[in-house]
């Protein structure tokens, strides 16, 4: 489980196509790591299979390549990185898997004041889970919703997320992890048999209006 909250920035080192999957080497000032921990890798939860100084390997399957953008990565390329969290840890952003929903894409970045707004575009099947000024996480980070629009919604960032994440490198056309609230999956999933019957019997009370 992690918070939300970004550790570190690490740059992609080397990417390879191995037995455990797409191989790659992440280049993190990281002195205690463990073989086995999870790290969440622009907000995907990964497994560290080795390590040394100044680097870490980890791999992602098929499974993973297929919901996130790691098949894009490649050397260079910058990733927000963060440690599972501590039971004694400050929980100062949101709980948090690691387990990406979907792929967003940015339509719009613009400056306004001290804040730089994202607009995101999400996939229908993702928008009911999130509400105005909830917590959603992209590329790791915890956010907040600041506004709902048709199709997606949109984040305002500040000047130290800028400064301490990937985020202030988003362009129109990019495309980042989106994590919703796992509180939000859980009660959508408690609703959905409710939500059924109620939209089942106000089709029939249409059909016998109509008849």
């Amino acid at each position: 489980m992690f918070t939300g909250l970004i550790e570190q920035v690490g740059e992609v080192e080397s990417v390879r196509q191995t037995e455990a999957g797409r191989e790659l080497r992440i280049r993190a000032p990281f002195t205690d790591l463990r073989n086995g921990e999870s790290i969440a890798v622009n907000g995907a939860c990964l497994t560290v299979r080795e390590f040394g100084a100044g680097w870490f390997d980890t791999a992602a399957v098929v499974t993973t390549l297929e919901r996130t953008t790691i098949g894009d990565w490649k050397k260079g390329s910058r990733v927000n990185l963060e440690r599972a969290m501590r039971p004694d840890d400050r929980l100062g952003g949101h709980i948090v898997q690691g387990h990406v929903d979907c792929v967003g894409v940015v339509v719009a970045v613009e400056r306004t004041g001290d804040a730089v707004l994202v607009d995101l575009s999400l996939p229908q099947s993702i928008e009911s889970l999130f509400v105005l000024h909830g917590s959603i996480t992209v590329d790791g980070v915890s956010l907040t919703v600041n506004e709902l629009k048709p199709g997606g919604l949109q984040l305002s960032l500040i000047e130290y997320t800028l400064r301490h994440t990937t985020l202030g490198e988003l362009r129109p056309g990019a495309k980042v992890h989106v994590e919703a609230d796992v509180i939000a999956k859980h009660v959508r999933r408690l609703l959905e048999p409710y939500l059924r019957e109620a939209s089942a019997l106000t089709s029939l009370t249409d059909f016998s209006l109509e008849h």
